[in-house]
């Protein structure tokens, strides 16, 4: 019963060469999506922003970038079991989509509230969904039934190195095409592509600052400890600064 977030230990982050290799091992399988400004944002907020628009990306999301690299970094006999994880829609349709890739089977535990269209998109890069109640003991409980009855592999969607590792590869390829960017901001939710690219970015450029974004009281903030909340207006972007937002 392979469990690839590797339970019971720390988890492992990756370093700048694990994010290279990641992005030389997904890139027959994402897009390299474009950077896009608006004037009339950077007027009402006084700053020079770029977005890195992943809703572009493979799926609709940057998932597509994590889920190819979990998938692709695992050994044939481990792959030919199939790989197991439990989302809300984006992560688990990622998923799918790696592991059609790949030629093998895929799990989807979902909360049985989850949207229809997010059900429609596991099942079109054709994953088995299970459904669960929706809550996160659920979801564990029935990833490990699944794990039990398959031999699969489990891919949490964000506590595991090699997925953070490909959510960092959107950070590295921003940055080595607009280096000048002073400030990145990525959405925290449950921590990979924040987690990622804050990796990326300081190795790339020590001096670049890293915010999190979250909505004001999201009720599905899965960050573990927040330690600073600032409202955009006090995030200092004036004064021609240049900022990367990564769109989510």
């Amino acid at each position: 019963m392979p469990d690839d977030t590797g339970a019971g230990a720390a988890l492992l982050l990756p370093d700048i060469d694990a994010i290279r290799a990641a992005q030389a091992r997904i890139a027959p399988h994402v897009h390299e999506t474009p950077v896009l400004t608006c004037e009339a944002i950077d007027a009402e907020v006084g700053a020079s922003l770029s977005f890195k628009c992943e809703n572009f990306q493979r799926v609709g999301a940057f998932k597509a970038r994590g889920a190819c690299n979990a998938v692709f970094s695992l050994p044939e006999p481990e792959a030919a079991r199939g790989v197991v994880t439990h989302s809300s829609g984006n992560h688990g349709a990622a998923l799918a989509y790696a592991a059609r890739q790949r030629g093998i089977a895929a799990w989807v535990v979902m909360p049985e509230n989850s949207a229809k269209v997010k059900q429609d998109n596991v099942r079109r890069f054709g994953a088995t969904i299970r459904f669960c109640a929706p809550n996160v003991a659920a979801r564990e409980a029935l990833c490990a039934e699944v794990l039990a009855e398959t031999g699969a592999t489990m891919i949490h969607p964000f506590d595991n190195e090699r997925v953070i590792a490909g959510q960092a590869t959107a950070a590295l390829e921003l940055l080595e095409s607009h280096p000048e960017l002073d400030i990145v901001i990525a959405p925290v939710g449950g921590g990979g592509l924040l987690s990622g690219t804050a990796i990326a970015a300081r190795a790339l450029r020590s001096s670049i600052r890293v915010y999190g974004a979250e909505p004001a009281n999201a009720a599905t903030n899965q960050a573990r400890r927040p330690v600073k909340s600032i409202s955009i207006a006090h995030a200092k972007l004036a004064n021609s600064v240049r900022t990367l937002v990564m769109s989510w």
